[in-house]
């Protein structure tokens, strides 16, 4: 985690790891490095060593800097044809089979992601056979994610059919209640905690992982693999890739839209 230059991001590195217990070694150092520079501007902390004595003086900043590591960039159906495709290839077998469905939205940010797999579930599996949990390591971006409530230009991607279904009002609008009893929402760190459900039908972290570090990128694949059932299905974002030994362990559903199988 060493820059050629030490001007005290070293320092504070180890005393984010040893003191507030960050996994800093997770994550990409030019990421860590851009994420901590946002609470130095924040709080006019004129330096890496300034700020240290500050999170000594203010023990709330620890907070504010945790929910600063979380990069927050998310939207409803982002990326469609992942969606379409989920539906097609892997919900409508959920839906066959006729068992209760319980999905992890990993890093799940202000909620537009999971309420998107949500509505898809529920549409394909029913209300009943919905379950989902969602994580993420904001504070702030999870009190979103639990309102539910969007301005109506943040939801012009969502097709008719399901904006009738599980969306009401107009300026703002609001997941239905029914909807959201489907839906737990909690804090995890995915970095520093094991998964918090096992036996799961389906994961979902999307742009996440491309911002840790492959040693953290492969433990990662390997919680999902052992929270996963055999069967269940894994999804990553566009520009990310399975690897290490948890490879092994799926197979590609649709390899381009990065929507993996567990077999083993």
């Amino acid at each position: 985690m060493l820059s050629h230059v030490d001007d005290g991001f070293s320092s504070l590195v180890a005393k984010l790891t040893t003191e507030g217990r960050i996994p800093c070694d997770g994550y990409k150092h030019s990421c860590l490095r851009r994420r901590v520079n946002v609470r130095l501007r924040a709080t006019g902390a004129e330096s890496f060593l300034r700020y240290a004595d500050l999170l000594d003086q203010t023990p709330d900043e620890w907070a504010q800097l945790r929910d600063a590591l979380t990069v927050n960039v998310t939207s409803f159906f982002r990326d469609r044809v992942v969606y379409e495709t989920l539906r097609d290839r892997v919900f409508s077998q959920f839906a066959r089979s006729g068992r209760p469905v319980h999905a992890w939205s990993a890093g799940c940010a202000s909620g537009e992601e999971a309420w998107t797999l949500a509505m898809l579930l529920a549409d394909s599996c029913g209300l009943e056979g919905t379950h989902l949990l969602a994580t993420d390591i904001d504070r702030r971006c999870l009190d979103r994610a639990r309102a539910a409530t969007y301005q109506s230009a943040l939801v012009q991607d969502v097709p008719a059919q399901l904006r009738d279904a599980f969306l009401v009002g107009d300026e703002p609008v609001t997941v239905r209640a029914d909807l959201r009893a489907r839906v737990r929402i909690e804090r995890h760190d995915m970095l520093a905690e094991s998964p918090p459900a096992e036996e799961l039908d389906l994961i979902s972290c999307r742009n996440v992982i491309i911002y840790f570090v492959r040693d953290a990128q492969e433990l990662l694949f390997e919680r999902f693999a052992n929270a996963l059932r055999i069967g269940g299905v894994l999804v990553l974002g566009k520009v990310e890739m399975l690897s290490g030994p948890a490879r092994a362990r799926f197979k590609a559903v649709n390899a381009r839209e990065r929507i993996y199988e567990r077999v083993a």
